[in-house]
């Protein structure tokens, strides 16, 4: 082939077509979970984390529910993936044959927040979130409705199982969130006249983009590592929907999504999607045999299992 700029631009097509292919055709929950945020800048201040508006009865002047200044903040991070193609394949009219690499390329970017999302739940037992405290903590500070601080917990600890997380998302703001300074952009880089294609001989494509994910609302959220048994998935839910604000106000949670890895799809499974359940070993989660009945946990909240957990 010869190479001209046309032709090269109808390469690029090509392969952008190739890798948003593989991009549309990839499933993705990263913000089945995480809020989308429009960032300006190098970081954003999030003063709004913490804030539970509620409407009460008006007695005498308005009870005024400004924002607390907790200044949690997101800094955007840079992220990319480079392809190098030799002139030579294309004066050669090989570059079809790297299709499927801009293919797995654009099925990688799709994916690329889930990595960051779901690593955020790993992360959550021993990050700092806008409170002060780790995300999932038994000791989040909240004021009574005496003014009195008291603790509140988000986490129930086992042994060693693999944790699994029961989530409210039914509100505007979830419980992650996922920042976007400069979305994710499929670039070339074919003019004779860069440095790198002179001196190396070869042309670029790749996908560019500053994002980051970060902590939202841990009222929103339940971490544990007790076996997935109905009695431990009932005590999660009663303890998010239980959930109060400064001052004692119920939130109004919703537990409505139970996120697991590949290790607790089975039990999971069963736990939310069988009409009926056997009877469970207590400790070990285990089904016993000869017995079964009704499961009052069927579809009570919807499931996402992801390869980017345990």
């Amino acid at each position: 082939m010869l190479i001209t700029s046309a032709g090269l631009e109808a390469i690029f097509q090509g392969y952008s077509f190739i890798f948003n292919e593989g991009f549309n055709g990839a499933k993705s929950h990263a913000f089945d979970i995480a809020m989308k945020v429009p960032s300006e800048a190098g970081e954003n201040i999030y003063p709004w984390l913490g804030a539970f508006p509620q409407l009460r009865e008006w007695i005498g002047d308005r009870v005024l529910n400004s924002l607390q200044l907790h200044g949690f903040k997101i800094k955007n991070r840079k992220f990319e993936s480079t392809v190098a193609v030799k002139r030579e394949e294309i004066e050669d009219d090989r570059y079809g044959v790297l299709k499927p690499l801009f293919s797995e390329m654009g099925r990688a970017t799709r994916l690329h927040p889930d990595k960051l999302v779901f690593e955020l739940l790993q992360k959550g037992t021993s990050t700092i979130c806008y409170d002060g405290q780790n995300f999932f903590d038994t000791n989040h500070p909240v004021l009574d409705e005496n003014d009195k601080e008291t603790f509140v917990s988000n986490l129930s600890l086992g042994t060693d199982n693999a944790f699994w997380y029961l989530l409210d998302t039914t509100k505007f703001v979830k419980p992650f969130i996922f920042q976007e300074r400069i979305p994710y952009a499929f670039q070339s880089v074919t003019d004779d006249r860069n440095e790198r294609v002179f001196l190396r001989d070869e042309y670029v494509y790749g996908v560019r983009a500053r994002v980051n994910a970060g902590f939202g609302l841990w009222q929103l959220a339940y971490a544990c590592n007790l076996p997935l048994t109905p009695g431990n998935y009932a005590y999660a839910r009663a303890m998010m929907m239980n959930m109060r604000n400064d001052r004692g106000h119920i939130i109004g949670v919703e537990p409505n999504l139970l996120v697991v890895g590949p290790s607790l799809e089975g039990v999971a499974r069963r736990l939310l999607k069988a009409t009926s359940i056997g009877n469970l070993d207590g400790a070990t989660g285990a089904e016993l045999p000869n017995w079964a009945e009704s499961n009052i946990w069927y579809q009570s909240a919807d499931l996402i299992v992801t390869p980017f957990l345990p």
